[in-house]
């Protein structure tokens, strides 16, 4: 059975006061009536000081959107999050925070309750992070690019080198052939590094006639031990892209899981419509979501941090640049692709802003 210990106001109190982060209790004028003692370290002032304050003239500066949290916590009654939040204290500090807001509703009063953290820290290591994976990709990069281009660059090398001895025209016009055809294999490469150099021919369709024909493509070199699922909201009106680029997008992720499920599994396309999708600095806006899961044995750890960086594969005979193709295609649309993997589950992301 439940132990229904009474907890008392003093306890409650304690553990509000005890707790890691900054919370604190607005009112609707956005003064503040009551704070835990990590929102006294935080901004430097003791707690006597604090209650009562207009929010605003606890800091020297903040970025924190109210505006926002007034509409979203105090109006309508929805969880209200701020990532990253520039403010300088009035000690002169400056720091970045995590703000989250709450609506609170207590004998008819609306209040809102705000929990702050300071962030600096996680962002240092994220940045840290980033910068290293960018070496280590960039590394890759180099890697790949010195060994694709090594074996064209010997080929030319030595048929220039036979002309400078051959007398024979027709071994003269051979070595031209072999010059000629690995010079053009390394404008390919330099073409396939640059990405898509066409704009996307846009129409309105239907998303779910251009995914049947990525199962139809798919069928044709699937083995018999992995399933294709299909899972479609028929809901889901036309959508301004290029038929044909959002098609190449999904085939190259259905074939590369395709590839990874060496055991078999199943891969399932999933559609629906995404009313709060997000962008860097962009607004929410309504988006068509397709997903692409698979059962997998999930992308290795080594490569899921660069996995849109060119070059970057752990496939045998892979060039790496699938995904980073795929990425410039999705970014013509506007559109963003996001993947999640963890051993046994796989899922890329992509979501396509519906035309305004």
């Amino acid at each position: 059975m439940l132990n229904k210990t009474h907890f008392s106001p003093e306890l409650l109190n304690a553990i509000w006061q005890n707790q890691t982060t900054a919370v604190m209790l607005l009112n609707e004028s956005f003064t503040l009536i009551y704070a835990n003692t990590s929102t006294s370290e935080l901004l430097g002032l003791g707690t006597k000081r604090l209650l009562g304050q207009s929010f605003d003239d606890l800091f020297n500066y903040h970025s924190i959107d109210l505006k926002r949290i007034a509409q979203y916590s105090l109006i309508d009654g929805v969880d209200c999050h701020q990532h990253r939040a520039d403010v300088v204290f009035v000690d002169s500090r400056h720091a970045k925070l995590a703000v989250s807001s709450k609506q609170i509703k207590y004998q008819g009063a609306l209040y809102i309750l705000l929990e702050c953290r300071q962030t600096d820290d996680e962002i240092k290591f994220d940045q840290a992070s980033n910068q290293m994976h960018q070496y280590q990709a960039a590394r890759n990069l180099i890697r790949g690019l010195a060994h694709e281009i090594k074996n064209p660059l010997g080929g030319i090398r030595g048929a220039a080198q036979l002309l400078q001895y051959e007398v024979d025209q027709q071994e003269r016009n051979e070595c031209a052939e072999l010059i000629i055809e690995q010079a053009d294999r390394l404008r390919e490469l330099v073409d396939r590094l640059l990405g898509p150099n066409q704009l996307p021919q846009k129409s309105y369709g239907n998303i779910h006639q251009t995914l049947e024909s990525v199962i139809k493509l798919s069928t044709l070199d699937n083995s018999d031990n992995i399933r294709l699922v299909k899972d479609y909201d028929p809901s889901i009106p036309d959508v301004y892209i290029d038929q044909s680029k959002v098609q190449q997008v999904v085939l190259n992720i259905v074939r590369n899981a395709q590839q990874a499920l060496v055991n078999g599994g199943e891969i399932k396309i999933k559609t629906r419509i995404n009313y709060q999708h997000r962008r860097p600095g962009k607004a929410p806006k309504k988006a068509l979501l397709i997903q692409v899961l698979d059962n997998g044995p999930g992308i290795d750890i080594s490569v899921r941090d660069t996995l849109f960086y060119p070059m970057i594969t752990n496939k045998d005979g892979g060039s790496g640049l699938g995904l980073s193709i795929a990425q410039t295609l999705i970014d013509q649309h506007n559109g963003y692709i996001e993947c999640d993997s963890w051993p046994g589950h796989t899922e890329f992301n992509i979501y396509l802003p519906f035309a305004d």
